[in-house]
């Protein structure tokens, strides 16, 4: 019956990932289905942590974090848990030997959120590893299936893919980080007078994360290789839209990828690699 609880904890992780994001969701889907499941589960808990510091503005966000934070690392250290975002967690977690520093900076990086308004250039480096990067090397730890030497030779791509991904979503959502949670990440800009060269600035500097990016991806094993490439894809093809827009049409409204769109990704990067190019 415990396989049972496991499932259900299971499920509850990836109706998380698919109801939030349904980008990632579809992405996942294409990855090998014994890696599937395991990033559902680290998904969920990044999904809840970000929604205690984004989300719940009528309660007591910082308490809320912190038993969050105190139940992560009891489950992991107890194997189990009652609340199945955590359960399923620290089945992976402990499944795959994922680093607890990975974890400790992810929290870090989520308290900046609960009362820090603006980055200078170390902050915001900080800031990204902890809320990105480290999500791109947990998810490493599952693609590498215990093969450190690839982990060791594939974590700084990882970084770099997470760090684009999060990156962008900044760009995407600056209109609400602005103006809804008063939160200015790109450190040195005035969003009030937003830029040509400000956004340049920003873009070149994404452009060099996903160009890293792409190089690890390519070298990932079979089994992940095809639903990372597509979800960078995605990325890539919401940065592009991003960039060919003026600055004040972003901090208006927020830029999506059609569905059309993102199934002709899907459909081009099946023929890339039944051609053998990927």
């Amino acid at each position: 019956m415990m396989q049972l609880f496991h499932t259900v904890s299971e499920v509850c992780s990836r109706v998380t990932t698919e109801r939030y994001s349904t980008s990632f969701s579809s992405a996942i889907k294409l990855l090998h289905h014994d890696l599937r499941q395991p990033i559902f589960n680290i998904y969920g808990l990044v999904r809840f942590a970000d929604e205690i510091v984004d989300t719940f503005h009528d309660h007591d966000k910082s308490l809320l974090l912190a038993e969050f934070k105190q139940q992560t690392y009891d489950a992991i250290e107890r194997k189990i848990s009652l609340n199945p975002i955590l359960h399923s967690f620290q089945l992976t977690v402990n499944a795959y030997n994922i680093d607890h520093s990975l974890i400790d900076a992810f929290f870090r990086s989520m308290e900046m959120d609960l009362d820090k308004k603006a980055y200078d250039h170390q902050g915001y480096i900080d800031y990204i590893y902890g809320s990105a990067e480290v999500v791109g090397l947990m998810c490493l730890y599952v693609f590498c299936e215990g093969d450190r030497q690839l982990y060791d030779k594939l974590k700084g791509s990882a970084r770099s893919l997470g760090a684009a991904f999060q990156k962008v979503n900044f760009l995407r959502d600056l209109n609400a980080d602005f103006k809804q949670l008063d939160r200015v990440y790109f450190p040195g800009c005035d969003f009030t007078n937003f830029t040509d060269c400000d956004k340049t600035k920003i873009e070149a500097d994404i452009q060099a994360d996903f160009d890293e990016a792409y190089n690890g991806i390519m070298q990932l094993p079979v089994k992940a290789r095809f639903g990372v490439y597509v979800a960078y894809k995605y990325y890539l093809s919401l940065f592009r839209r991003i960039k060919r827009i003026k600055p004040a049409r972003i901090m208006q409204e927020r830029v999506r990828v059609p569905d059309y769109r993102k199934a002709a990704i899907v459909l081009r990067a099946g023929v890339k690699q039944q051609l053998g190019m990927m």
